[in-house]
């Protein structure tokens, strides 16, 4: 028998105990309380598997997914992604029903500012793609981007992507409406609960460990995020994960409320602004100089490239006070797209990881996906170009879209 344990913080033990004890069986354990765990307890549940154990080493929605708002869009360039933003989209829009939950989603829109006229032929050629999707996104004037913004300045672009049925809803939210939902279907839910080691057996799982007992299980998905790798490690199966800090900025409330806006990006930047429902704003910048680590306490250090890339689009903006911040980690792999998969070398341990900030947007659809995966049924789009394997050496004959293995990374222009 093969056991690998945790070796650092990624997988360290927690305080408190959630209801329950642990079942000595499961017929799968989702690793992993956040969005995508969350969507994908639902999805198996729903569908009649019985035996579904999602474990999660803190509260609900302690990682990634406790982000306050998050942005939902199918504007991408890769038709991957179109397509999984897209299906999401769909569902999000239904949450209320299925699986019936308030997450305030809001159809603002989402609008990436383009200031040269390379950046309007990328932009150009994604709208293509997502059209031919069914994406209602086009390019539009400075003009007609300021009437839907009206902090921007025109003269400060050459063009923007607009899509009207992209936005926003709430992460945590969405958690809590997926895991009730889940329950109801009967699995169960341990928080405060890490997993510490995975064994094997012959090559097969066995078993997931961990401080408050041993769970006997045949299968396994890892929804751990930016700890993903080493969750991954314990079965001896590489994921490219890397931690990144990200972090975001509250205005607070405004003495003139601003106006209803969509999700305002500036592409060159990462600079982005949009309502935070509370009558202020909320503002963000993928910061190029942060560090990979687990860190995620709140600092302002970004705010100075933020209010000078924003001053150049929206310089009403920079001198926005803000009044406190939040900060959380992205889960990167080399090219910014998700893991999804199964182990090729470990049968049965599946995963659902490195969305570098597309997770919230992308979970429900990623939740059908792995569902018929565990199923082993023919999903509604072919995920193998998404295997982790793509980044392994390159092998005689690989590299085909329909192969079992896709060395290289994917393709994927708008990433914030």
């Amino acid at each position: 028998m093969e056991r690998r344990t945790a070796t650092d913080r990624g997988t360290a033990t927690h305080g408190g105990t959630a209801a329950g004890p642990l079942p000595e069986r499961a017929d799968v354990v989702i690793v992993g309380g956040g969005v995508l765990g969350a969507s994908i307890a639902f999805h198996l549940a729903e569908a009649g598997v019985r035996g579904v154990l999602l474990l999660e080493r803190d509260r609900p929605a302690a990682g990634s997914s406790g982000k306050p708002i998050g942005g939902v869009r199918a504007q991408f360039s890769d038709p991957l992604n179109i397509r999984i933003g897209r299906r999401s989209l769909e569902a999000w829009r239904a949450f209320g029903e299925r699986p019936g939950a308030d997450i305030g989603f809001a159809s603002v829109g989402y609008l990436f500012l383009l200031g040269d006229a390379t950046e309007r032929a990328l932009f150009e050629e994604g709208v293509a793609a997502q059209n031919a999707l069914g994406v209602p996104s086009r390019i539009i004037g400075p003009a007609a981007a300021a009437a839907l913004c009206p902090y921007l300045d025109p003269d400060g672009i050459v063009a923007a992507a607009h899509c009207p049925t992209d936005g926003y809803a709430r992460p945590r939210a969405a958690v809590a409406g997926y895991l009730r939902a889940a329950a109801r279907h009967g699995a169960v839910i341990r928080t405060h609960c890490p997993v510490t080691a995975i064994d094997t057996r012959g090559g097969a799982l066995d078993a997931v460990r961990t401080p408050r007992g041993t769970v006997h299980t045949g299968a396994v998905i890892c929804c751990a995020g930016a700890w993903s790798a080493e969750v991954g490690a314990m079965a001896g199966v590489r994921l490219p994960v890397t931690p990144l800090r990200r972090q975001i900025a509250f205005t607070g409330p405004l003495a003139a409320p601003p106006p209803r806006i969509p999700f305002t990006l500036d592409f060159a930047s990462t600079a982005y602004f949009h309502d935070d429902g509370a009558g202020g704003l909320l503002m963000g910048l993928s910061d190029p100089r942060q560090e990979p680590g687990f860190g995620r306490e709140f600092s302002r250090e970004w705010l100075e490239p933020f209010r000078a890339a924003v001053g150049r689009r929206a310089p009403a903006l920079a001198a926005m006070p803000v009044s406190h911040g939040w900060a959380g980690l992205y889960e990167t792999t080399p090219d910014n797209n998700a893991l999804i998969g199964e182990a090729a070398d470990v049968p049965r341990f599946l995963y659902a990881t490195g969305f570098s900030g597309h997770g919230f947007l992308q979970a429900p659809a990623v939740g059908e996906l792995v569902r018929d995966l565990y199923l082993r049924r023919e999903p509604f789009l072919d995920v193998a170009p998404l295997a982790a394997t793509r980044f392994d050496a390159p092998s005689a004959g690989a590299g085909e879209e329909g192969s079992a293995r896709h060395d290289g990374a994917r393709p994927e222009a708008h990433i914030i």
